[in-house]
């Protein structure tokens, strides 16, 4: 079975589906569509996509913040909302098994301007690593969303004015990743595309996007026994509508 998986921080539904979001999904046809930065509730606009059986909504408990979402063609064994490392009030984790795997799609926490959030998010990258080794003693695990780091100076245009400045490219965030990687999840699209680059994500302002200054921060990573089942990681660079970009990947 061919499985084909789409994330994409969308940086608000509502605004997106006035950007050609709905004719994309159509024409890139996901098996299973997760998003990040939903920024709603379902009852705004769950109805977008009717080719797709089951819908799931995290969504946060302040308006228009936040917020994770998944829709599938694929009847789920079960579905959790939350579920993460901390208290979920923020709908930034939705966990999802199927029969070959467990699926996470996650909006992990920004540190903030100025840092201020970033002792929050350390916690959090231990406590996510903690619950995602957790499913994996059950099932292999797919985790895919915007991770909010940059993992090495090739996954940002501009990493030495960045380094330990900037949210996104602390060493402290980098040694959070660091640490799913030495606990054997892999990174999918460097298994594919070693080059720099290939980003996920341009600032609106400065023309980022059209000059290329960006940041690899969208990611799926898979249990090590899902490798010889990975065939294919990509960027869909090209299409526009958020500030991120889909990323995705097929398992087969």
């Amino acid at each position: 079975m061919v499985i084909k998986l789409i994330s994409w921080n969308v940086n608000g539904i509502r605004a997106i589906l006035n950007k050609n979001f709905k004719e994309y999904v159509l024409k890139e046809n996901p098996d299973i569509l997760c998003l990040q930065e939903t920024k709603a509730h379902p009852d705004q606009v769950d109805k977008i996509l009717d080719e797709y059986e089951h819908h799931f909504w995290n969504s946060a408990e302040k308006k228009g913040y936040s917020g994770t979402a998944i829709f599938s063609k694929i009847k789920p064994i079960s579905v959790k909302y939350g579920d993460g490392p901390m208290e979920d009030n923020e709908g930034r984790v939705i966990t999802i098994e199927f029969e070959e795997f467990i699926l996470v799609t996650v909006y992990t926490p920004n540190s903030g301007q100025e840092l201020k959030r970033l002792s929050y998010r350390k916690e959090w990258d231990k406590k996510f690593l903690i619950f995602l080794k957790e499913l994996e003693k059950n099932k292999p695990v797919v985790v895919c969303g915007d991770l909010n780091v940059a993992h090495t100076n090739i996954d940002l245009a501009n990493p030495k004015s960045n380094y330990n400045k900037t949210a996104g490219y602390t060493q402290d965030e980098i040694d959070g990743l660091e640490r799913y990687f030495k606990s054997g999840f892999i990174d999918s699209f460097r298994e594919f595309n070693k080059e720099p680059g290939n980003y996920s994500y341009w600032s609106y302002r400065f023309s980022a996007r059209k000059k290329n200054i960006g940041w690899r921060i969208d990611y799926f990573l898979t249990s090590s026994s899902l490798k010889n089942k990975l065939k294919e990681a990509f960027i869909r660079k090209d299409v526009q509508g958020s500030d991120h970009c889909p990323v995705g990947i097929i398992l087969k």
